[in-house]
């Protein structure tokens, strides 16, 4: 119960801290903090269409975390999910308009798993760099990311343009019939169903099977990997194929069920969000769907910031970096020994005295 609280109360800390930061900033600029605080909570669980517009964007931001935190549990930072989501969906959008595909839910199925494998391939990529050739998966994923963008942006403007899309290059739409509507009469799409199954499926496999568990000693102690005889490589190379195809899937139901084609607007910062994501939750992917929700409401308060208050739209973003960096903080604050800290720097007389009374 102890480790457990532990885990919860450091992240909890940093966006309590980032919220207080950020009040302090805002209130330099004449606005009262308080009422920041208040419009953020009203704009993201304020009532059911506040609601809504936090789940429609925690589904993007529940997939490309995933991108995050799978590679992590085998030892890797990948922070190139938002090259892997724009590929996604733009293999979603390519493969409806150059193959024939049934109308239906079917084709709607093999729009997303074409989201999936153009995904997980490219962040494949940024792992067989590593594994082969030597290189930071972390820079390469970032670069990666930048190379997917501009293929994308080449495809959607020349090979795979509407001519319809005069002011806005887009893709062709999709057919009605393969589009993903909402759950149960509200505008919050299916996406958002395949993102909590997604977290839940992967955090049960990560925790009970033997391939999620050798995945962790990878993560946990290369060393150790390699001396009990576990292809490292391979399983590296798995965690980014699934973290990758977490990231496409995302792209896909971006296409599928709010553009109903691949345009620029798909290029939103989702993949960059969630490194934030998978970092708060400590890349747990069952923890990742509350942060997920809470920082989808974030965004979705953005515009009533600006409405009511007269503070920009980005300063969300503000918020969210505040956060990251807190929560890089308190990644470092937990690796203390707070205990050996104490010892070191005390007189020797004291040192037992007080480590006695610092333990209880």
């Amino acid at each position: 119960m102890r480790s457990a609280l532990k885990e919860f109360a450091l992240p909890a800390f940093a966006i309590a801290a980032a919220l207080l930061v950020f009040g302090v900033m805002v209130w330099f600029a004449g606005v009262n903090p308080v009422d920041v605080w208040v419009t953020l909570f009203k704009g993201a669980f304020g009532d059911w269409f506040s609601w809504q517009n936090t789940l429609q964007r925690s589904a993007p931001l529940m997939l490309t975390a995933l991108c995050v935190a799978i590679p992590a549990r085998a030892g890797l930072i990948i922070i190139g999910g938002e090259g892997a989501l724009v590929l996604g969906g733009l293999a979603c959008a390519g493969l409806a308009h150059l193959v024939p595909l049934p109308n239906n839910i079917v084709g709607s199925v093999l729009v997303c798993l074409a989201g999936a494998i153009a995904g997980g391939l490219w962040i494949m990529l940024a792992g067989w760099l590593r594994q082969y050739r030597g290189i930071n998966e972390t820079i390469s994923s970032l670069l990666l990311a930048y190379i997917a963008i501009g293929i994308f942006k080449h495809l959607v403007e020349g090979l795979l343009r509407d001519p319809a899309s005069l002011n806005k290059p887009s893709t062709y739409p999709l057919p009605e019939g393969m589009l993903i509507g909402g759950m149960l009469g509200s505008d919050v799409h299916w996406g958002l169903a395949i993102a909590v199954v997604a977290c839940v499926a992967l955090g049960l496999w990560l925790r009970l099977t033997a391939s999620g568990f050798s995945i962790r000693v990878v993560g946990g102690n290369p060393r150790t990997a390699q001396l009990v005889g576990l292809p490292a490589t391979r399983l590296i190379l798995a965690a980014c194929g699934v973290g990758g195809a977490c990231a496409g899937v995302a792209g896909a139901v971006e296409v599928a069920a709010v553009h109903t084609n691949a345009n620029a607007s798909m290029i939103a910062g989702y993949g960059y969000a969630g490194i934030l994501v998978s970092f708060i939750a400590r890349h747990n992917p069952i923890a990742i769907i509350p942060v997920a929700i809470l920082f989808g409401g974030f965004g979705a308060a953005g515009s009533l910031l600006q409405r009511r208050l007269g503070l920009p739209d980005a300063s969300v973003q503000v918020l969210q970096g505040i956060a990251f960096v807190l929560i890089l903080a308190s990644e470092g604050l937990r690796m203390i020994d707070w205990k050996a800290l104490l010892k070191s720097r005390m007189p020797k007389a004291v040192q037992p005295k007080l480590v006695k009374e610092t333990t209880a």
